[in-house]
C-alpha cells in the first residue's frame, strides 16, 4: 500500500515525459505519438549483416549493397533504428547529453530484433572507448546499451572485455577506407577477460554503425581471442540518405 502511494506521489511530482521532446506521455520511458511516428524503427526485411532495411520480402538472409561490397567479419547483425529524425536525436542525447534513461527503452527495441540471432552461451561485450575519451564523457554509451540488452536477453555480459589501448582520431569526414585504416588493430581483448571470450559466441554492442570499421575491428579482436561466433547489435544504422 505504501509503495503504491509513493509511486502515485512520484508520478504527480515527476510525470512521465516523452524521451525525445519532453511532452507528457502515459508511461515512463516512452515516446509521444508524434515522436513515435517520426522514429524510423527497422521492421520487415533487413540486411542480415547490418540491419539496414531492404525493399521487398525474402525467406532467407539478404545483404545490402554496402555489405555486399565490404564483406563483414561478423556472422549476423541487427539494428533497431535508422539513424535519422527522432532516432538521431535519441542517439545523440544518449551519447553526448547524459541521457542514461534512453538505454532502457533502446535495449527493448534492440532485443526485439536481436533475440533470434542469440545463441547458447553468448556473451554481450560493448565497443570500448579510449580511457581519455571515457574520462571526458564519464560513461560509455555502448556499455549502457550492452548492460541493458544483456538483461533483456537474459545472457552474460562483460563491460571491459574489449579495450582501445590507443586513442583514435575523430572519424568525422573520413572516407570508408580511411575509417578502416585508422581502426585496424585499435581494439583488443582485455587479457584479464580473455577467458570470457574464448570458446563461446559473442554479441558486440554499439550505438551507431556507419561504415562498420569499428565493429570490424572489435570482431577481429574477438576472433583472435577464440570466439566461436560473433554477431553485432546497434541501436541505429546510418543509411545512405542520412
Amino acid at each position: 500500500m505504501a509503495h503504491a502511494v509513493l509511486q502515485t506521489l512520484l508520478r504527480v511530482v515527476y510525470p512521465p515525459r516523452c524521451l525525445s521532446c519532453g511532452d507528457g506521455v502515459d508511461s515512463d520511458f516512452g515516446l509521444c505519438g508524434p515522436c513515435w511516428r517520426d522514429t524510423p524503427f527497422v521492421a520487415g526485411l533487413a540486411c542480415d549483416a547490418c540491419g539496414l532495411p531492404l525493399p521487398g520480402e525474402s525467406d532467407r538472409g539478404e545483404l545490402c549493397d554496402d555489405c555486399l561490397s565490404v564483406p563483414r567479419p561478423w556472422d549476423q547483425g541487427r539494428a533497431a533504428l535508422v539513424y535519422r529524425d527522432t532516432a538521431r536525436r535519441l542517439v545523440l542525447a544518449l551519447k553526448h547529453g547524459d541521457r542514461h534513461d534512453i538505454a532502457r527503452p533502446a535495449s527493448d527495441w534492440m532485443a526485439r530484433l536481436t533475440r533470434p540471432i542469440v545463441s547458447e552461451g553468448m556473451i554481450v561485450v560493448p565497443v570500448p572507448l579510449h580511457l581519455r575519451r571515457l574520462l571526458k564523457r564519464r560513461y560509455n554509451q555502448s556499455a549502457l546499451l550492452g548492460h541493458a540488452l544483456a538483461g533483456r536477453l537474459g545472457i552474460d555480459w562483460s563491460p571491459d572485455a574489449l579495450l582501445r589501448p590507443r586513442a583514435t582520431p575523430s572519424l568525422d569526414g573520413k572516407t570508408k577506407e580511411e575509417r578502416f585504416a585508422l581502426l585496424d588493430g585499435r581494439i583488443t581483448v582485455n587479457p584479464r577477460r580473455a577467458s570470457l571470450i574464448a570458446g563461446r559466441p559473442v554479441l558486440i554492442v554499439d550505438d551507431v554503425m556507419t561504415s562498420g570499421a569499428t565493429l570490424a575491428a572489435a570482431t577481429k579482436a574477438c576472433h583472435a581471442a577464440g570466439a566461436t561466433r560473433v554477431c553485432v547489435a546497434v541501436l541505429a544504422r546510418v543509411g545512405k540518405d542520412a
